[in-house]
């Protein structure tokens, strides 16, 4: 059973994926030690999690794309499983038969890395039909920023900003050996103690506290809180394809992102140029959320509805049927 107690906690996680148990206990109204009980019960049940992921200045090196995969129908879930241990294809979900079955986040160093992968690797791959790649030229929501909403407005007010910097003026600069093992270390376990980083990484605790200040204020990395759906409670997963005209795609982040269930909001090359995809209660809120969309957006034609069946994986996280964590295979796209 999920508590109030653990959304509350799961929320301000997502806040503040680092914060201490004694700075989160008064807060919640319970002690530290309840508070680290609790997320150990999460974590080890693969209800929660926290990881490091790209941050907003991924975008100016590295490319990110959403892949759709058509497969013979026999085959969906063996090539879900099989493209699921592919370190680029970071996010692989099945979805309901149509126009396609498979839809993969796709995280690449460059344009090239991300060409090799889709053109080589993927569409050579045994079962593959067809494969359609188009890139995200502007990221207006994703995990990072969804927030599960247990919390009230004096509760957020006392966290404060979230440890996640928007890195919007930050200058790029290149990642050292130490920041790759950082990340790697984050990667599975975005709160990993500091002695541990320093232990890992062969550094002072000072060092990696100050190396891991610099990651998360340039924006290169973003620590996320996710969740199976037990406790987000959103079990329905919907992607709206649609067409907008180039002036309404740039009030995107004032309209779409703003309802509560977008999860992903993404400005896109090809015809259907925006993507949308929103977490719901159930099937008939589909069409709830295109309403409320397209009164948002007037110009926004829809022009597809993909269905999520089941996240096979999620940033590198592997999912059991009930979307539960139950392994790893670790993203590395800096």
């Amino acid at each position: 059973m999920v508590s109030e107690l653990d959304l509350a906690l799961v929320h301000a996680l997502q806040v503040r994926p680092r914060a201490a148990w004694t700075d989160l206990a008064p807060l919640l109204g319970a002690t530290p030690v309840t508070l680290a009980r609790r997320w150990e019960r999460l974590t080890a049940q693969g209800l929660a999690w926290v990881s490091a992921v790209p941050g907003p200045s991924f975008s100016r090196s590295g490319c990110t794309a959403f892949v759709f995969v058509r497969c013979a129908p026999a085959a969906r879930q063996r090539l879900a499983d099989r493209v699921a241990r592919l370190r680029e294809a970071v996010t692989v979900e099945l979805v309901a038969p149509g126009h396609t079955d498979l839809m993969l986040d796709v995280l690449a160093p460059d344009l090239a890395g991300m060409h090799r992968f889709v053109s080589e690797e993927l569409a050579a791959l045994p079962d593959v039909l067809d494969v359609e790649c188009v890139f995200a030229t502007s990221l207006y929501a994703e995990g990072s920023r969804w927030r599960l909403g247990s919390l009230d407005a004096s509760q957020l007010s006392v966290l404060g900003r979230s440890d996640t910097a928007d890195g919007a003026g930050s200058a790029v600069f290149d990642l050292g050996p130490l920041d790759h093992l950082l990340l790697d270390a984050l990667v599975r376990d975005g709160r990993t103690r500091l002695a541990d980083l320093a232990a890992l990484t062969g550094s002072s605790a000072a060092t990696v506290r100050r190396r891991l200040g610099r990651l998360t204020a340039s924006g290169v990395v973003a620590l996320r809180c996710d969740m199976a759906p037990a406790v987000s409670g959103l079990p329905v997963s919907v992607t709206f394809r649609g067409r907008a005209t180039a002036h309404e795609v740039n009030r995107l982040h004032r309209t779409l992102a703003t309802l509560p269930e977008c999860r992903l909001l993404a400005a896109v090359t090809g015809s259907a140029n925006v993507l949308a995809t929103y977490w719901l209660r159930d099937i008939g809120s589909v069409q709830q959320r295109e309403t409320a969309a397209c009164a948002q957006l007037p110009s926004l034609e829809v022009t597809d509805r993909v269905l999520g069946i089941r996240t096979v994986k999620r940033m590198g996280h592997v999912l059991d049927g009930e979307g539960r964590r139950v392994g790893i295979c670790p993203i590395r796209p800096w």
